[in-house]
């Protein structure tokens, strides 16, 4: 198999009348997916081969129409989320360099706006088109596994977005090892909670189409309702979760499951940050049979490269993120780049293999001081990927992790650079310095600043600029930052300041 369009083709021939989708109201068979993404990808096709194409649109059937016939055309694509605010969105613009925009009729005012200078088309009018067989096969025979697939955009330091590319390759190796290590089967019902942007989501789409299970596209504004979201789990006879950790949590800190238990869940895997035990505990008990697996991988792997199923048996101080998937190698390196094998002596978590993406797009001074040479291996070009995380090896010789090497966070299940947030508020006129701070043990963020701007007038300005998720939980003027004998901020004496110091 060379591409992860295949995995549509099998499903249509195999589940041909099969629900493939679910999304609210609306929904979709494998057979009628196949077609409308062979129209979609034959306009492409015609047009353009091995180049990016941005769809600007919700997550939802049309957009998953639109990845598959953008893969059709032998091209690769980027969601943008159109409720992104218009500096990153033109950010996003300006690095992936695409000259089509596919968005729908709800948005495409919007992308006038934004993408003025591009070619844009509404998937509603695509998908009247006709399928060109001759324009896919010429795609499908001059396609590559090694070609892109998708690309990602994350936080990044410089306070301009991240594109990580991902390669066809990599998403078939991982998800074919995926599925089958968990038990997916075309009985499965997948509950997708991760926007289409960020890479939890790959596991519930590719996933779903490889075995011909069926994906429910859960509406995102349910998960600030409970009741809502577990109804519509329930109504939908879920059997998969595949969630970020912040959105389990947000149902047992709510006490969803006091109010509905859904017990058609088989399989919950979570990743994105560190599951709290005593909540983990609350699902555990609420479904005693189902099977939970601790997830670990930054996007730049495809995923996930170490997974841990919890034993209900055992006792855990710590949940490890556990053992590599196969074909997959996590080493751990010290300061001066050498293995450690030892229990509890503490590493940069690096990986090796397939499943490394292809760098960041358009991007080569940050891929060069990530994806680089082993340095275990000086015979042959062996590439690895830093992830800047730490971890250590326990007693039973799963890697526990331990933290970020760097200022680099997981916070709601997403990555950010710190540096980004900090650079975003700097920006702003009236304020003179800022730096930012994560509290894991509160799971809060927090900015501190010195300036002759009020916070709530500064939390204004970074939502017309920034994610709703990097705007720190809250925001302290002080009237100057602590320093260290080097004349750098005291980070550790910024610290105290949090509760104390205001002007």
């Amino acid at each position: 198999m060379y591409s992860v369009g295949d995995y549509l083709q099998n499903a249509s021939n195999k589940y041909k009348d099969k629900i493939a989708i679910i999304e609210e109201n609306k929904k979709i068979t494998y057979e009628d997916f196949n077609k409308y993404s062979s129209i979609i990808g034959s306009y492409i096709g015609e047009k353009i081969f091995n180049e990016p194409v941005i769809v600007f649109m919700d997550k939802g059937i049309d957009a998953l129409i639109t990845f598959f016939g953008i893969i059709y055309a032998g091209c690769y694509y980027s969601l943008i989320n159109p409720e992104l605010p218009e500096v990153r969105i033109n950010n996003i613009k300006n690095t992936f360099k695409a000259s089509l925009v596919i968005t729908n009729q709800k948005y495409y005012a919007l992308a006038q706006k934004y993408f003025k200078d591009l070619d844009i088309k509404m998937v509603e009018d695509l998908k009247k088109g006709q399928i060109k067989e001759d324009v896919l096969h010429h795609a499908h025979e001059k396609h590559l596994d090694t070609d892109p697939l998708y690309v990602n955009f994350t936080s990044g330091s410089t306070g301009i977005p991240k594109g990580v590319v991902i390669a066809h390759r990599s998403v078939i190796d991982f998800i074919d090892v995926f599925t089958k290590i968990f038990h997916f089967t075309s009985k499965d019902i997948i509950g997708n909670q991760a926007p289409f942007d960020f890479d939890v989501s790959v596991k519930d789409i590719f996933s779903s189409i490889k075995v011909g299970a069926t994906l429910v596209i859960i509406p995102k504004e349910y998960f600030s309702s409970p009741a809502k979201l577990l109804d519509y789990i329930c109504d939908n006879q879920v059997t998969t979760l595949t969630w970020a950790v912040s959105a389990l949590c947000l149902i047992t800190t709510f006490h969803g499951l006091s109010y509905k238990v859904p017990k058609s869940v088989k399989k919950v895997l979570f990743s994105g940050e560190v599951m709290p035990l005593k909540h983990l505990k609350m699902w555990m008990e609420k479904l005693p049979k189902a099977m939970f697996v601790n997830l670990y991988g930054p996007t730049e792997i495809t995923c996930n490269c170490l997974y841990h199923i919890i034993d209900r048996k055992r006792i855990y101080e710590k949940i490890p993120v556990g053992i590599p998937f196969p074909n997959e190698r996590v080493i751990l390196l010290n300061e001066k780049d050498e293995l450690i094998d030892q229990p509890s002596k503490v590493g940069e978590i690096c990986v090796v293999g397939t499943s490394l993406g292809l760098g960041y797009y358009y991007n080569k001074e940050q891929t060069n001081k990530h994806f680089c040479q082993n340095p275990l291996n000086p015979n042959y070009l062996e590439m690895i990927y830093r992830t800047g995380d730490l971890g250590f090896y326990n007693d039973c010789g799963e890697i526990v992790f331990n933290g970020r090497k760097d200022f680099q966070i997981k916070y709601l299940g997403h990555r950010i650079e710190l540096e980004e947030i900090e650079k975003a508020i700097m920006d702003i006129a009236g304020i003179s310095r800022s730096c930012c701070i994560f509290d894991s043990a509160k799971e809060k963020l927090y900015g501190y600043y010195v300036g002759n701007i009020e916070k709530s007038e500064l939390q204004s300005k970074l939502k017309a600029i920034l994610p709703i998720y990097m705007i720190p939980t809250k925001l302290i003027r002080v009237k100057e930052f602590p320093l260290t004998k080097n004349g750098k901020i005291d980070r550790a004496a910024l610290k105290e300041l949090k509760e104390v110091t205001y002007v």
